[in-house]
């Protein structure tokens, strides 16, 4: 049997004493903010490698920030996807609708009329760019800020708005959080509000299209506080070990709902760098470019396609505004950091793009973002005459028992017929 050393490495010994590191974010309220210690890259000075390249050959990337948008609003170097103006447009627009939607939404909360709603704003291009460089029926995993999606992919307004109400229109029957939805036919996959189980589900749908010789691929997110996870952690496993047709976008957005990117083991390494461990082709993009966001994930939907294997995307982001409505990020972060986080506005970045181009101005931004939020409003109204949180117009009592069990067994019955008596003599109908 080994013999314990001798000595306690207090003081008055030989060995110095361990301590122990909590991480701590370098900005809490009422404190200066100065960024200028992150690195970032210059536009267009990062290669671009062959789609099918080893996946070891992507790991400088892991460690750089891919950019394409430059200061002066054009696009540079071989990440430039080149994309016609038609296609720029229609990207402002739906990013432009989805923080028009996050702001209604928001005020809808706060007038009583759903429990919760998780905003996207300042991550728009993580979501709606990076999608929209998929085919349509690619299968997606979101979390639960990827609403953009849904908008790009022409999902209704009207339903999206009757889930967050949990009205007699959610096609979900009120069984879900808000935010949570759901549309096979858009091949979007049901938000769940466990952390990270997506990433295991994503991959595996993945490896059974291989296995079937489909053609379509899977692509998932996830915040980078998730990226702690084990779910998260298996999922690369399994993605590198079958060469599974993924790709896991982690979308860092500096914060999860009150601890910084550090308790994820950000101050060791970046999160793309955990792809490189697992041999997984791994690139760290300016998530606040929407060219760098599509561009990063059209590469690696074209290695996918091509039997290459998976990627992990790091989108470097920030998170504007709270965590959710049930958070208040004054309580733990300075107020200036918003206003001086370096990489700007990814909607402000595209709408000055395309003016560069002689293809977009003020006076259309401003008509896209009044008519964005007219629809929005519109479909607000058209959502409400279905009912809002509290006003009893929602699915009838019985739906809670169905769509479990092919035969609902007899004791839910009896409980389904108890529960039913007793709400009619709580709630006689006239």
């Amino acid at each position: 049997m080994a013999t314990r050393p001798s000595g306690t490495g207090q003081a008055g010994h030989n060995r110095p004493a361990l301590s122990f590191h909590v991480p701590e974010p370098k900005y809490r309220p009422g404190d200066a903010v100065d960024f200028s210690d992150l690195k970032i890259s210059e536009p267009g000075a990062q290669p671009r490698p062959d789609e099918t390249c080893l996946a070891i050959e992507t790991a400088p990337l892991a460690n750089d920030l891919i950019r394409v948008l430059g200061d002066d609003n054009q696009a540079h170097g071989p990440w430039d996807p080149r994309l016609d103006p038609e296609t720029l447009r229609a990207m402002l627009r739906n990013m432009a609708l989805t923080r028009a939607f996050d702001e209604r939404m928001y005020r809808g909360q706060r007038q009583g009329k759903t429990s919760f709603y998780m905003k996207c704003t300042g991550e728009e291009a993580t979501s709606i760019a990076a999608s929209m460089a998929l085919a349509a029926d690619d299968m997606v995993f979101p979390s639960y800020r990827q609403q953009g999606i849904l908008i790009a992919r022409g999902y209704p307004l009207v339903e999206m708005i009757n889930q967050i109400y949990s009205n007699r229109g959610d096609k979900l029957k009120g069984r879900q959080l808000p935010i949570m939805y759901s549309s096979r036919a858009h091949s979007f996959f049901t938000i769940s509000g466990n952390l990270a189980t997506q990433t295991p589900q994503a991959v595996g749908w993945a490896m059974a299209s291989a296995m079937r010789g489909d053609s379509r691929i899977a692509a998932t997110w996830v915040g980078e506080g998730s990226t702690a996870e084990g779910d998260f952690h298996a999922a690369c496993l399994f993605a590198t070990v079958y060469n599974a047709p993924v790709i896991l976008n982690v979308v860092n957005n500096q914060w999860a709902i009150s601890s910084f990117s550090g308790f994820a083991g950000g101050e060791r390494a970046t999160f793309a760098a955990r792809g490189v461990g697992y041999g997984i082709a791994s690139l760290r993009v300016d998530g606040n470019d929407p060219l760098a966001c599509y561009a990063a994930e059209l590469w690696a939907a074209n290695r996918a396609r091509a039997n290459a294997g998976p990627t992990l995307i790091e989108h470097f982001s920030y998170r504007a505004e709270g965590h959710s409505t049930s958070d208040d990020p004054s309580q733990y972060r300075s107020a200036q950091e918003r206003a001086e986080w370096p990489l700007g506005d990814p909607i402000m970045r595209l709408k000055d793009h395309l003016i560069a181009l002689g293809e977009w101005d003020d006076e259309r931004q401003e008509k896209l973002d009044l008519e964005s939020a007219e629809q929005v409003k519109a479909a607000t109204k058209e959502a409400e005459k279905n009912g809002i949180l509290g006003h009893g117009l929602h699915h009838p009592f019985h739906t809670m028992f169905e769509d479990v069990f092919e035969e609902l067994p007899w004791h839910l019955e009896e409980q389904a017929a108890q529960a039913i008596r007793e709400r009619e003599i709580k709630w006689p109908q006239p």
